[in-house]
């Protein structure tokens, strides 16, 4: 320290006051001449303790020796760092090379006439935090991670998914004309079965592989359900319903001509486990060589405008559906996987009473029933209790006649 007007810093303050200052003469490095591997196969413990936090911004603050002789201080030549202290943006502080302890004293070699040899070590003469002051700073670092943990839980909440009750996969499909096949899925639902999810899919387009004699398209598409059945809506006259899946199978060509390969529907299992269903499809046609040509050269097919013809139309009221007329022909098949959950009270209930576990559609069937036995029970205690008054309003003469003659066939 000086307070002379005429100090001269030496090369070794100016270096140190603008250690910070990024390097004015610094050239872009060319892509052919990289300084630094992009991989490391082989890393050290040093680069794996350098490398294994997260980058943040970091302060450094050099620790730097003059090691030149007496008359010479100030050379280039003779400085040295000895220590790097940095400070990143978590507060992590890391000293290079580490404390001394006990490996030994650090070496310089200089390379002068005298070869010298200078050593040093870094201790850390910090005064020892007292064991009041560290609990209580482990009391507030836990207040402060218990804060953030329930600040987090807030952003969570408690709200999370039922557990999936239906889970299918599109394994495959075989045996169609076309190449490059994919699945438009449809779900159709009951009234009283109200759903969450999205009702229609599509999967991927799938080149078919040659097993056997047929084509086939793995698609291993996977899509999950979740349904409600809701006990009032049930009539007592009626059965209630189960949903129904409809697909379409298309194919897809390099010049982005789809055609329609198949048509196809089925009702869901009833009953829970695993169900491996392989599904039949036809497909309308249009009969005379002009359809066949424009399939095959421009694309396009017959598409039904209500895919829930393939069943039972959704607006269909009559009794008897008339198909008279309407061409159509068998193409290939679809295969599916189903897993199927399914939860109730009365599965509880009949364990309980040790009976086998039906499927929930007999259960559900069973409100029907149980309500058209309960209605004939109700009829005959009715009847029985007129009866019983009627009798009772007899004179008492014509029931012991009555009873006496009775009694009277009763004897051989």
């Amino acid at each position: 320290v000086t307070d002379s007007d005429h100090e001269v810093p030496s090369y070794l303050a100016e270096r140190m006051a603008n250690v910070r200052r990024r390097r004015q003469d610094h050239r872009p490095v060319e892509a052919s001449s990289l300084k630094s591997k992009i991989i490391t196969w082989e890393p050290s413990e040093e680069f794996i303790k350098n490398n294994h936090v997260i980058n943040a911004p970091v302060q450094t603050m050099y620790i730097m020796g003059d090691l030149g002789p007496y008359g010479k201080l100030g050379h280039r030549e003779y400085e040295h760092v000895l220590c790097a202290v940095k400070v990143d943006g978590n507060g992590v502080i890391t000293v290079k090379p580490d404390f001394t302890g006990t490996k030994g004293a650090y070496q310089i070699k200089l390379d002068g006439e005298k070869r010298e040899v200078w050593k040093y070590t870094i201790e850390n003469a910090s005064v020892q935090v007292q064991p009041e002051e560290e609990e209580c700073e482990q009391h507030v670092f836990i207040d402060l991670y218990s804060r953030h943990k329930e600040y987090l839980s807030s952003l969570v909440g408690s709200e999370f998914e039922m557990v999936i009750h239906s889970l299918f996969f599109s394994v495959s499909a075989q045996g169609y004309e076309y190449d490059n096949l994919y699945v438009h899925i449809f779900l159709e639902l009951p009234n009283h079965n109200p759903a969450f999810q999205q009702l229609s899919g599509v999967t991927q387009t799938c080149a078919t592989k040659t097993v056997g004699w047929d084509n086939v398209a793995y698609f291993c598409y996977p899509f999950t359900l979740e349904m409600f059945f809701t006990q009032g809506d049930e009539s007592e006259d009626s059965l209630p319903q189960w949903p129904v899946l409809y697909f379409e199978v298309i194919s897809l060509d390099f010049w982005q001509r789809y055609r329609i390969e198949g048509y196809g529907s089925l009702v869901l299992p009833a009953s829970p486990g695993l169900h491996v269903l392989t599904i039949p499809t036809w497909c309308p046609v249009e009969l005379g060589t002009l359809a066949e040509l424009r399939g095959f050269f421009t694309g396009g097919s017959p598409e039904l405008e209500d895919i829930t013809y393939i069943r039972i139309p959704s607006t269909f009221k009559g009794e008897r559906l008339s198909c008279f007329g309407f061409r159509t022909e068998i193409t290939g098949s679809v295969t599916l996987w189903l897993y199927c959950l399914q939860q109730s009270k009365a599965f509880l209930e009949t364990s309980a009473l040790r009976q086998c576990v039906q499927s929930v559609l007999d259960w559900l069937g069973g409100f029907s029933q149980h309500s058209s036995v309960y209605n004939v029970l109700e009829a005959f205690q009715r009847a029985q209790r007129l009866m019983q008054e009627a009798w009772e309003s007899l004179p008492q003469d014509l029931i012991s006649t009555s009873a006496s003659s009775v009694h009277q066939s009763q004897e051989p």
